[in-house]
């Protein structure tokens, strides 16, 4: 089945529908949803809403359609799933069909990426009115009601969430779907209510297209200080990107997904989307003071006056808040910016054995791009209840379609090119693997950061860690010389050794999936460490 003309027939009578409400406003999303009871306000004005059962992403009902667009563009396996031109197709014109039935339908049109010349237009499809402000906050708003009205999109999404596949009827693997099609220049959603695979489904989508227009695309945050020194923070969710690019000191480029390209960096999203759970003013402020009219709370507790608590994960871990970027105070509009100075790589160590912060040399800097160890952190996929230690390539595996070398070498280039230094740091644990040591101190990780920042690590003495190679700074301003390094954080010496040889030896491992194009990589970037 390739005929396309039926699908087509059925959306387009569904965009002609008067109940088919387009480039709605803020107030207005936000009165459609209480009048839908699909939130409710809190006292600072966000709406607040679930996600039902599904409060994490599903990468295990995500996929891209083989076609001719992408049989031999795609690096296919586990994450990069293939599914048939049939069954997409198949699907679309069910979920088409469905969602004509729908009393009402939202359509929000706007754009991916600050940079005009590689700026997808978008048009976002939605059962729910909550989904709309979704996308209207996280994708770049039209500056007028008429701009938006007017495009004619590069890609659509259509988010059916109560719709849901039968797998053994539909070729799916569950109720849930997930599926993009770069033939058809559509991403097709069905049973979640989750809404974060919008957004992500774009950023696989952008992180196909830039490559072949020369832009490095990066799963980061980014700001920019007063002598316009540009920072990028790699890392996967929870691992502090949002955080700690929000700094009052520096403006924000964005929180989380970005290209650059030969005239710098540039944000790919106009909105943010924080990690909520055990959120405090005094911790976070701006985070904190961003969550008000028009922000968005999903699957956070409030109590009867409308008062959110923060602490109660009752439903998730993975509570989150959207807002729209200028809700933050100091950010840089148009969001884009110069060429980078620093680069953060977050990692979530699990084994608590990785030191809070480390320099690395270039080479050592596309080993760990390509290795991107982390944890997922509990609640960011479906079934993770804590930490577990995962190797998610160039920090940002569930979304790069091509073969990962693609954006490594791309790193590598620009790195040379601009002279920019590179720092691996830990928000994990220290002085013992997760149930044994303690997170991170979130006031010492700012403090080391900024100073990575600011150029004031450079002249600092270092040590050579004698496994991973990394070179340690000897002192940093604030933060207590014994969790420098960490084995002197441990109590016991040879269980630090014991556990970093084992983390040694799973890069070593992980790292054999990569192939000769990596070879020389692994050669120049990897560790000291050699034994089996």
């Amino acid at each position: 089945m390739n005929d396309t003309s039926t699908y087509k027939e059925t959306l387009d009578q569904l965009l002609a529908k008067p109940s088919t409400l387009k480039q709605l406003s803020r107030t207005q999303l936000i009165q459609e949803i209480l009048d839908n009871d699909e939130g409710v306000l809190t006292e600072s004005g966000a709406v607040r809403t679930e996600t039902g059962k599904y409060t994490g992403r599903s990468p295990k009902d995500k996929f891209i359609v083989k076609e001719s667009e992408t049989e031999d563009n795609i690096d296919w396996n586990a994450i990069n799933q293939p599914i048939e031109e049939e069954v997409f197709l198949k699907l679309l014109d069910k979920v088409s069909s469905y969602l004509n039935t729908k009393e009402k339908v939202y359509v929000f049109n706007g754009y991916a990426g600050a940079d005009a010349a590689t700026q997808l237009k978008l048009s976002v499809i939605n059962e729910m009115a909550w989904h709309n402000l979704f996308a209207r906050t996280m994708f770049i708003r039209p500056e007028t009601t008429e701009e938006g009205l007017n495009i004619t999109p590069d890609f659509t999404i259509i988010s059916a969430p109560h719709f849901k596949a039968d797998p053994e009827v539909d070729g799916t693997k569950s109720e849930t779907f997930i599926i993009t099609s770069f033939k058809h220049k559509i991403i097709l959603i069905g049973g979640t209510e989750y809404a974060g695979e919008m957004k992500k489904g774009i950023f696989g989508v952008m992180n196909y297209y830039l490559p072949d227009n020369d832009v490095m695309s990066m799963h980061c945050s980014a700001n920019v200080g007063d002598n316009k020194d540009v920072a990028l923070f790699f890392g996967l969710s929870g691992t502090g990107k949002t955080t700690l690019s929000a700094d009052p000191q520096r403006k924000l480029i964005g929180d989380d997904e970005h290209g650059w390209n030969d005239n710098g960096v540039f944000n790919i999203e106009g909105g943010c989307y924080a990690k909520t759970i055990d959120l405090t003013r005094e911790k976070e402020p701006q985070i904190y003071d961003a969550i008000r009219y028009g922000a968005i709370l999903e699957n956070v507790k409030v109590d009867d006056k409308g008062f959110p608590d923060y602490e109660d994960k009752s439903l998730t871990e993975n509570t989150r808040a959207a807002y729209p970027i200028e809700n933050i105070d100091n950010i840089i509009l148009p969001s884009i910016a110069g060429h980078a100075k620093t680069i953060i790589f977050l990692t979530a160590d699990a084994f608590g054995v990785l030191p809070p912060i480390a320099k690395l040399t270039k080479d050592q800097a596309m080993y760990h791009f390509l290795s991107g160890f982390t944890s997922k952190l509990a609640g960011t996929e479906r079934g993770v209840t804590s930490p577990q230690p995962v190797f998610s390539t160039c920090f940002g595996s569930p979304f790069l379609p091509m073969h990962a070398t693609v954006y490594a070498n791309k790193l590598g280039e620009l790195i040379d090119k601009h002279n920019v230094d590179v720092y691996l740091v830990n928000t994990g644990w220290t002085g013992g693997e997760y149930g044994v040591g303690s997170r991170m101190n979130l006031t010492h990780t700012r403090s080391m950061v900024r100073r990575a920042i600011s150029g004031a690590l450079k002249e600092v003495d270092y040590r050579t860690d004698e496994i991973f190679g990394l070179h340690i700074p000897s002192h940093v301003p604030g933060v207590p010389n014994n969790i420098l390094m960490p084995r002197d954080a441990w109590v016991s010496a040879e269980a630090y050794d014991e556990k970093a040889q084992q983390l040694a030896v799973m890069f070593k491992e992980n790292f054999k999936k990569f192939g000769e194009r990596s070879a020389a990589i692994e050669e120049q970037g990897g560790f000291i460490y050699k034994g089996e």
